[in-house]
């Protein structure tokens, strides 16, 4: 009997191939072969002319999606159907979570079939797990299918309610969704925290003290003065940067500590106090999508969207379990796979006296996966799974993590110690402690990485010697040490994720799409790991917020997903569940039909900055980006906000600045050595930059060049305006070619270039300044484009005959098997590689 089986991706065929019987013939659907239509073009030509075509929802026949074959997949469908003629069963092997079993419904619906459907379904692509998924299939899962239809129409209803509001509203191109906006408002959110935040400078001591006649030294900070608490962050008011209770605490400025400093040069040092407790740490869970998502961001920047595209492909290679999922729960497999690797790794003494398994998972968690972990009976090695690059970190950060779970607690002792400075009446208390690892257990193979960049780890030890009470100290050295308190941290991906989590908003297959749709979409930028909102993302949250509350209402968003989960577990009704989303007078399409026009555009357009003394400035966003506006001595002041300002980069003082500068128009700095006319400073859209001469009718483009990354306007003079707008300058003829090498600054920073050969400056380099003689370096250093070549040649496979060839290429080391390429792991020297270590890599990649 001949078998098609389907998956939705093509990389899953290679692996799954390996498993399954022979007559059993495997194709890709390459995702979903049907959807909404994405625009009107898809729209077919007897339903154009309905009121809801451009919804693809019928909204009065029980919300009935239009579903059709997007353009690119008319193909696949072809080829499936032919493939399917010749098959005696149709076998359904896409992911087993919601987004899978809609794909194989509409694969069933597509396709037609008149032979028998199965639906295989598996959680890792190894050897057992396709056995057994090969003996125990099931039927689709409608409730499941349901819930993915139904999440998908409500959101096509949300997106294309909202948005044409935006547009006519706010700007062209803008978009709102049911989750996204959620997100984007608690960025706001925080953004308008900073912005209130006012901060506070206070002062304490470090003392540098050792045991008498010891030259091992530690620290300890002033925390009393006289028996009152010296003050911390924690006692000012965010908003007002002063003292919540002034009398409670003792508050130091810079003279206060200085003067402290001196009082305490004569002081005797005493311990008065040490307090010792020990502490067990357990491990955390294995991973579940949104807590890998998170780590990785923490420990190695990756996006959430990249940390999901690897996962995919360690699955899809049978490296790990699915990757989508909400529960840390561990099969009886895993557990024994991790405690042998724990004893084979770390011995007997590291593993934990018991199987620890952890259950639950997320707020409001979908169907009861398995954690992410290593696939199979045994966890590969990450050094042996023939990984490279960002796929080795990952599944080297998978495997330790789950190996962790199976490991000995870890045995901390913490040591904490008052000292006394007595001197003159003055009595100070310092306080210091150490931390130390009695027993390092599961440290030795994972710890989790911290949101704060600036705490320690749970791993790192704080020495401090032996102290007992009563004993004398020696002072080295009293330094004052000025602090600032600090706004709330900006979100980064890891924080959002952990916030939507915990919120409820989204579930495991969305947090990445999330993220990623916003910063399509120009509500946030990035500023290395933080997200930042725009001042768009100001302007759309104020209007759903004055509007449509509901819709950024966090809890009213989780409460929706929590009604999609009961649908998927078949305890929901989809069609009445739509309904009261949509229609009557609370649904959605009245809300914003009763609404619409009391919406004044100019209003939306406004931002309502929580700054005081704002009073004669207006902050808008339009079409070309932010601005702002002023009534000055009865004439209107229109000024452009700099593309480098975020709004809680913006001051009252700042903003005025902008209308000062704008009222007083462009002052010349000098005249044109060439042309003769005024060259200006001037700030516009893209920040501050020098123009020679005026717009006018005849000059409409004058020329312009950008002040570079820390320049200040008002330290341009026309010498370094007349070097920037000789941008990109010449630096001479290259000796080899003759032809030109030049300096400028382009989207991605300063370079110089020669013949279409591009090489970035690097850090210390000014383009202003650059020479020849360091650009034709920087050029000689510009890797080009490897050719693969032969490192050495190993000789014939034993068993097949094929040639064996260990060979350099763009990516890496690799060996060269036949017509199959291996990447070396990082480890291994590509130099050295023998027959023996080739067989065995080919053995392991299954070719």
């Amino acid at each position: 009997m001949k078998s098609l089986v389907i998956v939705e991706s093509p990389t899953k065929i290679k692996t799954l191939k390996q498993y399954l019987p022979k007559d059993y013939v495997i194709d890709s659907s390459m995702g979903h072969i049907r959807d909404l239509p994405a625009s009107a073009k898809e729209i077919p030509a007897k339903f154009k002319k309905e009121e809801w075509a451009n919804l693809g929802v019928n909204t009065d026949e029980d919300f009935e999606p239009l579903y059709v074959i997007p353009r690119g997949k008319k193909k696949v469908v072809k080829k499936l159907k032919k493939l399917l003629k010749d098959a005696d069963e149709l076998v359904l092997a896409t992911d087993e979570d919601r987004e899978g079993e809609a794909i194989s419904w509409h694969l069933v619906e597509l396709l037609n079939p008149d032979v028998p459907v199965k639906r295989m379904v598996f959680r890792e692509i190894t050897k057992e797990a396709i056995q057994d998924a090969l003996k125990n299939f099931r039927d689709i899962d409608m409730n499941l299918v349901n819930a993915q239809e139904t999440r998908r129409i409500i959101d096509r209803l949300a997106g294309y309610t909202i948005s044409p509001l935006l547009w006519k509203k706010i700007a062209p191109g803008l978009s709102a969704g049911r989750v996204q906006s959620v997100a984007v408002r608690f960025l706001v959110e925080r953004e308008r925290e900073r912005m209130k935040f006012r901060s506070a400078r206070y002062w304490d001591l470090k003392a540098q003290l050792s045991k008498l006649e010891d030259n091992d030294i530690f620290e300890a900070d002033l925390t009393h003065l006289d028996g009152k608490r010296l003050a911390s962050g924690k006692d000012f008011d965010e908003n007002t940067g002063k003292l919540k209770k002034p009398k409670s605490v003792v508050l130091l400025d810079d003279k206060k500590a200085s003067q402290l400093r001196d009082d305490l040069a004569e002081a005797e040092w005493k311990v008065s106090e040490v307090k010792k407790n020990r502490q067990k740490r357990n491990p955390s869970p294995a991973f579940i999508t949104s807590t890998l998502q998170q780590e990785a961001n923490r420990k190695f920047g990756y996006s959430a969207k990249r940390t999901m595209q690897i996962a995919q492909k360690l699955y899809e290679n049978g490296l790990i379990t699915y990757m989508r999922t909400d529960s840390a729960r561990l099969s009886g497999q895993a557990i024994n796979a991790a405690r042998n690797a724990v004893e084979e790794e770390y011995g007997e003494e590291y593993l934990f006296k018991r199987a620890r398994n952890y259950g639950g998972g997320s707020k409001g968690a979908q169907e009861a996966h398995e954690a992410i972990r290593p696939a199979g009976s045994y966890f590969k090695k990450p050094e042996k799974a023939g990984l490279s690059g960002p796929d080795f970190k990952l599944y080297d950060l998978i495997w330790k993590r789950t190996i962790a779970t199976q490991m000995a607690e870890a045995e901390l002792e913490f040591t904490n110690v008052v000292i006394k400075a007595t001197a003159n009446g003055t009595k100070a208390e310092f306080k210091t402690s150490g931390k130390k690892i009695l027993f390092p257990g599961f440290f030795r193979a994972y710890v989790e990485g911290s949101d704060d960049p600036e705490a320690a780890l749970e791993n790192q030890e704080n020495y401090l010697p032996e102290l007992t009470e009563g004993e004398k100290i020696e002072e080295h050295g009293i330094e004052p040490i000025s602090h600032e308190t600090k706004p709330p941290a900006r979100f980064t991906e890891a924080t959002l994720v952990k916030e939507l989590e915990k919120r409820g908003i989204g579930r495991p297959s969305t947090y990445a799409n999330i993220i990623s749709t916003v910063q399509d979409r120009g509500y946030v930028e990035t500023d290395g790991k933080t997200l930042i909102p725009t001042f768009t993302a100001f302007a759309v949250t104020e209007l759903l917020e004055r509007n449509f509350p509901e819709l950024v209402d966090s809890d009213f968003t989780s409460e929706m997903e929590n009604k999609l989960d009961k649908i998927a577990q078949g305890k929901g009704d989809p069609k009445e569940y739509l309904s009261n989303y949509y229609k009557g007078d609370d649904g959605l399409k009245a809300k914003v039909e009763s609404r619409e026009d009391n919406i004044d555009p100019q209003e939306a357009r406004q931002l309502h900055l929580p700054l005081k003394d704002l009073d004669n400035i207006d902050v808008l966003v339009g079409r070309y980006g932010p601005y702002i506006k002023s009534k000055r001595n009865g004439d209107e002041v229109t000024t452009s906000i700099p593309n480098q300002w975020y709004p809680s980069d913006i001051t009252v003082e700042k903003l005025e600045e902008l209308v000062k500068a704008e009222e007083e128009g462009p002052k010349s700095i000098g005249k044109h050595p060439e042309t003769g006319e005024s060259v200006y400073v001037r700030n516009g859209r893209y920040g501050p930059y020098v123009q020679v001469g005026e717009v006018t009718d005849d000059n409409k483009k004058p020329p312009r060049a950008s002040l570079l990354k820390g320049m200040k306007p008002e330290e341009v003079d026309l010498d370094l305006a007349l070097q920037l707008l000789d941008l990109p300058r010449l630096l001479g003829k290259h000796p080899d070619t003759g032809k030109e090498v030049r300096a400028g600054v382009g989207r991605y920073g300063p370079f110089v270039v020669h013949d279409g050969t591009f090489a970035s400056l690097r850090k210390n380099d000014n383009v202003l300044d650059v020479t020849l003689d360091r650009a034709l370096e920087l050029l000689a250093k510009k890797k080009k484009p490897k050719r693969s070549s032969e490192i050495k040649e190993l000789g014939e496979h034993p068993t097949n005959g094929k040639k064996i060839r260990v060979m350099n290429g763009r990516y890496g080391p690799y060996i060269k098997y036949g017509k199959k390429n291996i990447s070396l792991p990082d480890n291994v020297e590509p130099e050295k590689v023998s027959m023996k270590q080739a067989v065995k890599l080919i053995e392991e990649k299954g070719k």
